[in-house]
């Protein structure tokens, strides 16, 4: 457009919200771990019915399986079975394939604590153990660009400490935890990565003891965040050069713990960083062939 004459040209600057464009200093989430007593009904629940993918490449034995979701992952060791105190949540592109597939394997989880239900675009499914997950379909608003992954974990936590917990992630690690409310409930999201979140929201329900469950994150202030809880004396476990562990989750202000979930806290330079994981399309088997077609994008295209 022409300027009028005699007109300065208008070099205000664009209206952005750069803030939304922030990731934080958790630049990755990667896994949860959970032990399973029985690694066939894992196979049948994560594989066969929620129609993830085993990693073909890593920890393929009996002991152990990882299970491919987009670009994390469920850790399954063998053991004493373990349960999130929460629920994990899913985006798979295909809900109306989700519920066949765990209607058929429902007769071979019979006796367990498995069981499904849908609501519109959410299936609710708690594995054989009593594991929570929430499996949504896409939507850009809500979880990006997801297709297939793990948008988010929901972590239940005490009445009273959701602001608190907050405050200790972004003391510790740095992130811009964002208070909010959900159901009439507090809770604090704290950004892992481009689209994923922790969310830890308050419940007045009795918390069940902590079993020793966790999760992996990736840091990008690797030392930074080593040295601020060294100094509150939280670190369990120097595993290796590129990664550490701490359980408590504690008041900035008084020390005071508010809640457990041991974390694996990794560096970029982790040799497993932004790996790249093998996701299959569980509608593409020996009756519904299409070759060359077995692999399924996590990510939807850009906009």
């Amino acid at each position: 457009m022409t300027q009028p004459s005699g007109s300065a040209p208008d070099r205000s600057p664009p209206a952005f919200d750069r803030a939304a464009e922030d990731v934080g200093n958790i630049v990755e989430f990667g896994h949860v771990n959970v032990r399973v007593p029985d690694q066939r009904l894992a196979i049948l629940f994560y594989v066969s019915g929620l129609g993830l993918t085993r990693d073909p490449y890593l920890v393929t034995g009996v002991d152990n399986a990882w299970i491919n979701a987009g670009a994390a992952q469920f850790h399954l060791p063998v053991g004493p079975a373990q349960v999130l105190r929460g629920t994990t949540g899913l985006v798979l592109p295909d809900l109306d394939g989700l519920m066949a597939r765990l209607g058929a394997v429902a007769p071979r989880l019979a006796g367990t604590r498995f069981g499904f239900a849908r609501d519109g675009d959410t299936v609710h499914v708690t594995c054989p153990w009593g594991n929570r997950l929430r499996v949504h379909a896409p939507d850009v608003q809500r979880f990006g660009r997801i297709r297939l992954g793990m948008p988010y974990v929901e972590i239940d936590v005490a009445a009273g400490t959701a602001a608190r917990i907050g405050a200790f992630y972004e003391t510790v690690f740095a992130v811009p935890a964002a208070p909010g409310d959900a159901g009439g409930r507090p809770q604090v999201r704290v950004p892992t990565g481009l689209s994923g979140h922790l969310v830890f929201r308050e419940t007045d329900a009795a918390l069940p003891a902590y079993d020793g469950h966790h999760i992996q994150i990736t840091v990008a202030d690797f030392s930074g965040v080593h040295r601020r809880l060294r100094a509150r004396g939280l670190v369990t476990e120097e595993s290796n050069r590129s990664q550490y562990r701490f359980a408590s989750i504690v008041d900035p202000a008084s020390g005071a713990v508010l809640a457990e979930l041991e974390h694996e806290v990794r560096s970029m330079r982790h040799p497993m960083y932004a790996r790249r994981l093998v996701n299959r399309d569980p509608a593409i088997g020996a009756g519904a062939f299409a070759a060359h077609h077995e692999a399924l994008a996590w990510q939807l295209p850009p906009a």
